[in-house]
């Protein structure tokens, strides 16, 4: 499949904070070992994304962070699915996984910055993104970009685990927040970051299990 590269360095990397290369060194890292730990942790919080566009009319559906490509085969095939990830390493697994699987509804799985979206306006009738926003330096960037590609009328879709302000999980968060460089995710991300926008209307907002870790946003594009 094409391979479509478009990478933009965005702060100086250090311990706490994030750029293209260390997310991408970081999941060349993560890669061999993603779907048995990552993909279990967040399996119910992925399924629960995936149901939420496969309960949408057949569309064009643009997958941002689509990693292994351990979403894909849980896609209704009367979608048309694009993927975009800045690591190679991940869509190396992915391609093998589309192939596998026979994922003929896969147009393309591409690489390619979130943040500076090689696509047309309006391409897609829905953009989703699982577990990506603690992953990129900028996510109002990657947002807006997400909408942008999308028609109005359409769907943005956004499965995170957003960060608390007190009690035990907040401590371990803010703990953690100092080797952000090293995990290639924030573990300090405030859903503030991605809500009240002009060019979106959340629909939906449902924490999801474990433990309410995770939550589900959907919206649509003005």
């Amino acid at each position: 499949m094409q391979r479509m590269k478009s990478r933009k360095k965005l702060e100086a990397p250090g311990v706490g904070t994030l750029d293209d290369e260390l997310v991408v060194a970081a999941y060349a890292r993560w890669a061999p070992i993603y779907d048995p730990i990552f993909g279990f942790a967040t399996g119910i919080a992925r399924k629960a994304a995936v149901s939420t566009l496969n309960d949408l009319p057949a569309g064009r559906v643009l997958e941002v962070g689509v990693g292994t490509g351990i979403s894909l085969p849980l896609y209704k095939r009367r979608h048309r699915i694009v993927g975009i990830d800045l690591s190679p390493d991940m869509l190396e697994r992915a391609e093998t996984r589309v192939a596998r699987r026979g994922l003929g509804n896969v147009e393309a799985l591409h690489e390619m910055d979130a943040a500076e979206l090689s696509f047309a306006d309006a391409s897609f009738d829905v953009a989703v993104a699982m577990f990506v926003m603690t992953e990129v330096p900028d996510a109002p960037r990657v947002l807006a970009e997400m909408a942008r590609v999308v028609r109005p009328g359409g769907h943005v879709v956004l499965v995170n685990h957003f960060s608390v302000d007190k009690g035990p999980r907040a401590a371990i968060e803010r703990s953690l927040s100092r080797y952000s460089g090293a995990l290639g995710w924030h573990p300090e991300f405030r859903i503030e970051e991605v809500l009240h926008r002009s060019d979106l209307k959340l629909l939906k907002r449902r924490d999801l299990p474990p433990a309410g870790i995770f939550t589900l946003l959907e919206f649509r594009v003005h």
